[in-house]
């Protein structure tokens, strides 16, 4: 039987028709992006839901993982999905998470919206990150006029405590659904911003462009005094 890794779930977005997973692990708040064997890695129904339903953003996940996976030239988080059933332990407190946020110069590498493939690979293995938790003081949003995933496409324009901005697409579809409702983050967000695989625009000069998308939003609490619930809390780091 495989081992099972466990993960803090921080994303679950939309990826060429299925989704891409991702979270950390519950230890050392290391990024684990789950990878199948079709062509990008995304994750099917099949695969990823849980009692017919799908991860959600906070639950801890045990999924059974291989201990590599193909970085598809430019990725250093993927890990190869080995057959067997995911599992929901419990769930993780957003409050708790705060000290993973990210405290970098960047979001992801630059002050751009995409990071160039020929730049990914010039780095050591490691560096090759393309996933980040975020912090986030202002978060506005706005509808486009195209259509993503059979859904309204939503914008957001994020500013971290540190004072970074990035404006790009929404791609966390629970997140869209309650923007599309009329929702409107009045809170603090942790966001997961990440890489999108290499897409080109028309007549696009230089590298491969991986695009930077908002992959998951979590609402912080208006209390700091939240309580964690798990079954085991063995691998929780405090």
């Amino acid at each position: 039987m495989p081992s099972l890794t466990r993960i803090i779930c921080l994303a679950n977005s939309w990826k060429r028709g299925e989704r891409c997973i991702a979270g950390i692990t519950t230890i050392k708040g290391q990024w684990i992006r789950p990878v199948s064997d079709l062509p990008v890695g995304q994750v099917t129904k099949e695969i990823r839901q849980i009692g017919g339903t799908e991860p959600a953003l906070l639950d801890i996940l045990q999924i059974p993982l291989a201990k590599t996976g193909p970085d598809y030239g430019f990725e250093s988080e993927n890990l190869s999905i080995l057959p067997g059933k995911w599992q929901r332990v419990g769930q993780f407190s957003a409050t708790y998470l705060l000290k993973y946020c990210s405290n970098e110069e960047y979001i992801l590498h630059n002050d751009l919206r995409y990071v160039e493939v020929p730049f990914l690979q010039s780095l050591p293995f490691p560096q090759r990150r393309t996933l980040q938790l975020l912090k986030v003081v202002e978060f506005h949003v706005r509808p486009l006029k195209a259509v993503y995933e059979g859904s309204q496409k939503w914008e957001g324009t994020i500013i971290t405590e540190n004072q970074q901005r990035l404006t790009t697409s929404i791609t966390d579809p629970v997140f869209v659904r309650k923007l599309d409702l009329g929702y409107r983050p009045k809170n603090d967000c942790l966001v997961t911003v990440s890489l999108s695989m290499p897409w080109r625009p028309e007549n696009w000069e230089g590298g491969d462009p991986c695009w930077k998308l908002i992959a998951g939003v979590i609402e912080l609490p208006d209390s700091e005094n939240q309580k964690i619930e798990v079954n085991d809390v063995n691998e929780i780091p405090f």
